[in-house]
C-alpha cells in the first residue's frame, strides 16, 4: 500500500520492500506494538541493518491516512554508494578527492543546503553515518535543488572506520571545529582531503577528532560562537576552492 511515492505502510507491505532490497531510510514502528507480522518484520530490520524508531501512533498519523497497521518505512529517494568503491572511482578519474563527511547532522533542511553547496564547490562525495543522520527524503531533495541526485552520498556503518579507510587511500582528514587554534586557511587543501563537520549541538565526536590529520576552525570576529552548518560548510568549501583554484 502506498501513499507518496517515498512511503510504504503496513506490516507485510514494509515487509517486502526491505526484502526487495529497497534503499529505506528508517522504519517507524508504533510504540508497544505486538503481533507475529510485527515479529517478522524486526528479523527483517535486524537482518537488512535498517534504522527503525519505535513512535507513538499520531507520528504515523502524520506519514498517512491510510491503515498504516502501526509501520510505516521512509524509502530513499536515491541509491547510496559504496564509500570504499566511491573513492577508488575518483581516483581512477584522475581527480583529487574533496570529499565531506557530516557527522550527526540531522536536520533534513541543513543536509539539503550542504549537498546543494557542495555540489557547487566540487565536492566528490558526502559520507554520512547509517544511523544519526538526516532523512534523505522530499525535503531534502528539494532543498538541495536537485543536487542530491548530482552527487555521491555514501552511508556507513560507522564514520571511524571510514576515517581510517579515508587516510589508507591517500587522503588527509581534517575536521573543521573550534577547538584547535590554527585557522582553517593555513592547511593545505589542495591535496585529497576528507572535510568533518559536526551538527551545531554536539560538533564532531572525540574519536573523529582524535584521528583526524589536522584540525582547523574558520576564523571570526563576532561574539556569537557558533554558525549554522550549512554556511560553516560553505565558507570551508570556499577556502578549498581558493586554494585549488576552481
Amino acid at each position: 500500500m502506498k501513499e507518496k511515492e517515498n512511503i510504504v505502510f503496513g506490516v507485510h507491505p514494509v515487509i517486502e520492500a526491505i526484502k526487495s532490497g529497497k534503499e529505506i531510510e528508517k522504519v517507524y514502528i508504533q510504540q508497544d506494538i505486538q503481533g507475529q507480522g510485527i515479529t517478522e518484520l524486526r528479523n527483517a530490520i535486524k537482518q537488512a541493518k535498517v534504522p527503525v524508531s519505535h513512535v507513538p501512533v499520531f507520528k504515523l498519523n502524520k506519514y498517512t491516512k491510510g491503515n498504516h497497521q502501526g509501520v510505516v518505512a521512509v524509502i530513499s529517494p536515491i541509491i547510496t554508494q559504496d564509500a570504499e568503491e566511491t573513492i577508488t572511482k575518483i581516483f581512477d578519474a584522475g581527480k583529487v578527492p574533496l570529499i565531506l563527511m557530516l557527522d550527526r547532522v540531522t536536520d533534513v533542511r541543513n543536509f539539503g543546503a550542504i549537498t546543494r553547496t557542495a555540489e557547487c564547490m566540487g565536492v566528490n562525495a558526502i559520507i554520512i553515518p547509517k544511523r544519526e543522520s538526516a532523512q534523505i527524503n522530499e525535503d531534502a531533495v528539494k532543498t538541495s535543488s536537485g543536487a542530491i541526485y548530482r552527487i555521491p552520498i555514501c552511508k556507513v556503518e560507522n564514520l571511524t572506520d571510514a576515517l581510517f579507510m579515508l587516510k589508507s587511500s591517500g587522503i588527509q582528514v581534517v575536521s573543521c571545529t573550534e577547538k584547535t587554534n590554527k585557522h582553517i586557511g593555513e592547511l593545505d587543501l589542495t591535496v585529497p582531503t576528507a572535510i568533518i563537520m559536526g551538527s551545531e549541538e554536539n560538533g564532531i565526536a572525540n574519536q573523529l577528532l582524535k584521528n583526524s590529520n589536522y584540525s582547523g576552525k574558520i576564523p571570526m570576529a563576532g561574539e556569537i560562537a557558533s554558525l549554522n552548518v550549512s554556511v560553516a560548510v560553505g565558507m570551508v568549501l570556499y577556502e578549498v576552492a581558493k586554494q585549488r583554484k576552481i
